[in-house]
């Protein structure tokens, strides 16, 4: 079960339907992919919240003119076949205009920020 697919999907669902927000279960390797997501304006926000003792996020999210801000989600690196990419590999998603999200060394970065530290690592996603 990948529970990083099942947060994409849940977000790219709820902004198919204009929900204001949605929820998806706590984990810290997702809170800082939604960091990433808050800081380059893909999400309005999150948070952690508790329901009957357990653990969720909350994620507001970002429209522009009635529009998702995410067109598109593809999850490159998968349980059943990791991506590892050195950092003179690491894409240009749609030409700048969108986000890779990687998994390295220093912790969960964007594309931009891998490439600014000089480390590669897992190619979690593209956003964009």
């Amino acid at each position: 079960m990948d529970t990083i697919s099942n947060m994409f999907t849940t977000i790219m669902n709820a902004q198919n339907i204009n929900k204001p927000d949605t929820l998806t279960p706590f984990s810290n390797i997702k809170m800082s992919i939604l960091r990433i997501l808050k800081d380059d304006d893909y999400i309005r926000e999150y948070k952690k919240i508790e329901n009957e003792g357990k653990g969720y996020i909350k994620i507001v999210l970002n429209y522009q003119e009635n529009k998702p801000a995410i067109s598109k989600i593809t999850r490159v690196s998968k349980p059943g076949r990791r991506i590892y990419i050195k950092n003179n590999q690491i894409p240009k998603v749609l030409n700048g205009f969108g986000i890779a999200i990687l998994s390295t060394p220093k912790g969960i970065l964007s594309g931009s920020d891998a490439k600014k530290s000089g480390i590669g690592g897992e190619l979690i996603a593209e956003i964009w």
